[in-house]
């Protein structure tokens, strides 16, 4: 395909996440998102309880018991003439690296609020990554049916707790609590909702003028409109050089569950949210979308169908034309790798994919070599940044809970090491049958063991141990660590030296009683 044919596709992409605090409807927005663009023909309403449907984005049996993401899944449709690469991002803290290799993949986020809570301490931080990578990111306050905050209140706290400036789109006509509309402030108009049964269905829209707004409406428009105007006045209107530069973000009050306010989302994301760019390799060379092809693999997933136990890698296509069955170099090997089963995704359902480009999701099927981070390419060489690791805070030996079952047990911790499940430290002293987990939060230790026992059929136990820090170290440092009280040396998975180290104190009279002693921090994602 020629340059220009590839730049036509790429203007169509629209590549984004869903990032948020627990429990803000997240995975019930993404469900939203494809309803309206008819993909699907009803929405599950609640995931998580009795009788009711999982939400298309969650597959694995915990998250379906739980009511909770704790992976990121991809989701792929058309709306009019875009191409929309959605991934949703896990619904824990415990999962938040799992979300930044999300954010290393994506053009722009939605930040979801809830209505009644505000800025919650888990989107703080995603705001912060999204900061970090100069990702455009588009407010949603969700939950407008139920009863929260005002919104000019919830505005000036985004404003001031992280020097975002909202710039909405659309204004709520109705209270947090009794939402009958968006005032669109762009067109004066009014989008007036109806609901629907459990809203499964999509919410029906009459588009009224601002006259039949105030006499259908009366004090609630005009309560609306006036504040509307104010913030007009302030200068909080959206402008899109600003929301480019990460200095403003357009918002849209909505709620998932009903379906309100989910198209104009969608039409947002589609008209604002910038296509897929020329990105930056690790010697300052810059990969246009038009070069050749190359992509980044920003997860690896085992498990997602039980009837094939097969393994997916997820690609971030960077540039160029993708065409299945093309014969890639992966860039941390120099060898090639052939991409017979290349896969589009929808939840856990997956259809082959013959031609994809810049900014798709592909899925690799059994590439058993590929690891988050790692580059793919075709004709020049290139290698894009390596994808952090966040600092574990969180240790436990894992042990097979019958001897009989090493073998499994031995496979199984290299599939989850590769995937970035956890983190897994070994040392001498403790033998492969004893691996350490290193996690960012325990429920990651909860994933470790329920996927051990559903996808290799070893019952394990867990062992928390007594430590608290990670830090780097080298092999001149570990004799004399591994003597120290509380301090323990282990080689991760990817060859990295990691002192572990029972708590801070210990760490400040190590780091004064022996200052030769390579001690460096591990580099959080955001920092």
């Amino acid at each position: 395909m020629s340059s220009e044919a590839i730049a036509r596709e790429v203007a169509r992409r629209r590549t984004f996440a869903i990032i948020s605090h627990p429990d803000a409807g997240k995975s019930t927005m993404t469900e939203a998102l494809a309803l309206h663009a008819r993909v699907i023909g009803e929405a599950g309403a609640i995931h998580g309880k009795a009788g009711r449907k999982s939400t298309v984005s969650d597959w694995m049996e915990m998250e379906k018991a739980r009511g909770i993401s704790v992976s990121s899944t991809a989701l792929q449709f058309t709306y009019g003439d875009a191409v929309i690469n959605l991934v949703d991002t896990p619904g824990h803290a415990d999962f938040s690296e799992d979300t930044y290799r999300v954010l290393t993949a994506v053009d722009a986020a939605v930040m979801l609020i809830d209505a009644a809570k505000g800025l919650e301490p888990q989107t703080l931080k995603l705001f912060q990554v999204c900061r970090h990578r100069g990702i455009p990111v588009i407010t949603v306050i969700n939950k407008w049916d139920r009863p929260g905050r005002t919104p000019l209140e919830l505005i000036d706290e985004i404003s001031e707790r992280i020097g975002l400036l909202p710039t909405p789109l659309y204004f709520p006509v109705g209270i947090a609590g009794d939402f009958r509309g968006l005032l669109d402030r762009r067109t004066g108009d009014y989008v007036r909702f109806t609901r629907t049964a459990g809203g499964a269905t999509i919410a029906p829209e009459e588009l009224m003028t601002a006259d039949a707004a105030a006499a259908r409406e009366n004090g609630e428009w005009t309560a609306a409109v006036e504040e509307s105007d104010l913030l007009s006045e302030m200068g909080q209107d959206h402008d899109e050089e600003l929301f480019l530069a990460g200095e403003t973000s357009p918002m849209i009050f909505a709620s998932a569950m009903l379906n309100f306010g989910v198209r104009q989302l969608l039409d947002a994301l589609v008209e604002l949210a910038p296509p897929p760019a020329a990105r930056d390799s690790v010697d300052d060379a810059t990969r246009d979308v038009t070069d050749p092809f190359s992509a980044v693999v920003f997860k690896v997933q085992a498990g997602m169908d039980s009837s094939h136990r097969d393994r997916l890698a997820f690609m971030r296509i960077v540039s160029g034309e993708f065409e299945r069955g093309m014969v890639v170099t992966h860039a941390q090997t120099g060898k090639p790798f052939a991409t017979k089963y290349a896969q589009a995704v929808f939840g856990r359902d997956r259809s082959t994919v013959d031609t994809a480009y810049p900014g798709d999701v592909v899925g690799l099927v059994n590439a058993m070599t590929l690891a988050p981070g790692d580059t793919l390419y075709t004709d020049d060489e290139v290698r894009y940044p390596p994808i952090p690791s966040f600092a574990p805070e969180h240790f436990a030996v894992l042990r097979a809970v019958s001897a009989g079952k090493y073998k499994q047990f031995r496979k199984g911790m290299d599939q989850l090491a590769s995937e970035g499940v956890v983190q897994v430290l070994r040392n001498d002293l403790r033998g492969d049958a004893s691996p350490v987990l290193a996690a960012v939060g325990p429920m990651q230790f909860e994933v470790v063991t329920a996927r051990m026992k559903t996808e290799f059929g070893v019952d394990t136990a867990v062992d928390f141990l007594g430590f608290t820090l990670a830090r780097r170290t080298d092999a001149a440092s570990a004799d004399e660590l591994n003597r120290q009280r509380g301090v323990e040396v282990f080689t991760r998975s990817d060859g990295v030296l990691l002192a572990l180290v029972s708590d801070k104190w210990r760490l400040q009279y190590i780091q004064k009683e022996h200052p030769e002693l390579t001690l460096e921090p591990l580099v959080a994602a955001a920092d």
